[in-house]
């Protein structure tokens, strides 16, 4: 008999390594019960439950007509360039060129055409926790080290400057910086931010990845762009897409911002993996940045009702706890209160257990907070109709209620 092939076998470390990630094993999960006739709320991904609007899919549609079907330049096509420099220039105070800029096949890419092009083996990134999932990811791939802060509720979910310091090494490269911040709705104050820019100034080697994809989504607070403070454009690679405050997420188009010598790098990468994005969604993205924002406004209002009323019902549920949410369409709470508790002969040890037992008991779906380095929350994306939400809340609710 021939022996068997085994493909499996010649599978790197790196492809053994990537993880696909509590998200997605929870969206999976829900989409089966789905597919079994189960009434299952999903509140675990974080995308826009609105349309793109109309004018942004009338340019694409337009943009097609007009062959604009064919590859793109890698960094992008120069009338976005151009326009994305206005946009950072006027709205966010960051004086990039055009040539500084580039496109990406969602803001995913962006992040690692910007860890791929900084990061090696023996550098090290620090992440501020609770982080995006992705930049550990970004950073693994890169064969760099990771170096985890942690911060938790009682600090809304931001790690003191202090802490910042005193991890730093002369092995550090990177810091990854998210505000707003997916999946707490933190944003950092101008003075925060300045505590961190002075930091960085003492550290020659060291730069800071900014993501700032949430701007649009913003209740409370200024938002500001941490390469806008002093000294910072250049030590500043500025992360920004269309997915979140246009409802554009299946466009797949995001967007770095760098000193030269770092954009050219980016592309560099890019050209490896993918070339240029897509031509035709990168017209309608020129059409959202010059076009009303009466859409983008009107889905901020729908946010920031549901806001307020997840952090009502949240706060309603004895053992949770839960910071104020200034920015995006997520809740982080606090549920260790129910660690270590048991519904009948089930115990609870863990917030994977915990999202778990909630999808099969209570058909409501959250993702535990291990996916963001933060092991004693579940975050919950209120990107849904206010009819899901209440649904969803009150099974949270009730399925807290039996834990003992």
């Amino acid at each position: 008999m021939p022996e068997i092939f085994d493909a499996s076998a010649l599978l790197s470390p790196r492809a053994n390594a990537a993880d696909e990630g509590a998200i997605i094993r929870m969206s999976q999960r829900t989409r089966e019960m789905r597919a079994k006739g189960l009434d299952v709320v999903a509140l675990t991904i974080g995308e826009p439950d609105f349309d793109t609007p109309e004018n942004i899919r009338d340019a694409a549609k337009l943009a097609l007509d007009q062959g604009f079907t064919h590859y793109a330049p890698v960094a992008g096509i120069p009338e976005l360039r151009e326009a994305l420099a206005e946009k950072l220039r006027v709205e966010n105070g960051l004086a990039y060129k055009a040539t500084e800029i580039v496109l990406a096949n969602g803001t995913k890419q962006a992040i690692n055409n910007a860890v791929l092009s900084l990061i090696g083996p023996g550098d090290e990134v620090i992440c501020l926790a609770p982080y995006w999932v992705s930049y550990e990811g970004s950073v693994k791939l890169a064969g760099g080290k990771t170096v985890v802060l942690q911060s938790d509720v009682s600090e809304n979910y931001k790690v003191p400057v202090a802490r910042i310091a005193a991890a730093i090494t002369p092995a550090t490269k990177l810091i990854m910086l998210n505000s707003p911040s997916n999946p707490t709705g933190a944003v950092w104050t101008r003075a925060e931010l300045e505590e961190i820019a002075a930091l960085v100034r003492a550290h020659p080697r060291l730069m800071v990845l900014s993501d700032e994809i949430y701007e649009y989504i913003l209740f409370d607070g200024e938002m500001v762009s941490f390469g806008s403070l002093p000294g910072m454009l250049e030590r500043t690679i500025t992360l920004n897409g269309f997915s979140k405050g246009f409802a554009m997420t299946g466009w797949r188009l995001g967007y770095a911002a760098a000193a030269e010598p770092v954009a050219k790098a980016m592309a560099r990468m890019q050209s490896i993996i993918s070339a240029g994005a897509n031509q035709f969604v990168q017209r309608a993205a020129l059409a959202a940045l010059q076009g009303p924002r009466d859409e983008v406004e009107r889905m901020r209002q729908h946010y920031r009702a549901r806001r307020d009323l997840v952090l009502g019902a949240l706060r309603a549920i004895s053992g949770v706890k839960i910071a104020d949410i200034p920015a995006t369409f997520y809740a982080f709470p606090d549920v260790s209160a129910f660690l270590g508790k048991r519904a009948g002969n089930h115990m609870i040890e863990t917030t994977d257990q915990l999202c778990d037992w909630l999808l099969d008991k209570h058909h409501v779906s959250i993702v535990p907070g291990t996916a963001f380095g933060a092991a004693h929350s579940v975050r919950l994306s209120f990107a849904a109709s206010e009819q899901d939400l209440k649904k969803a809340l009150t099974r949270i609710a009730q399925g807290l209620s039996e834990l003992v």
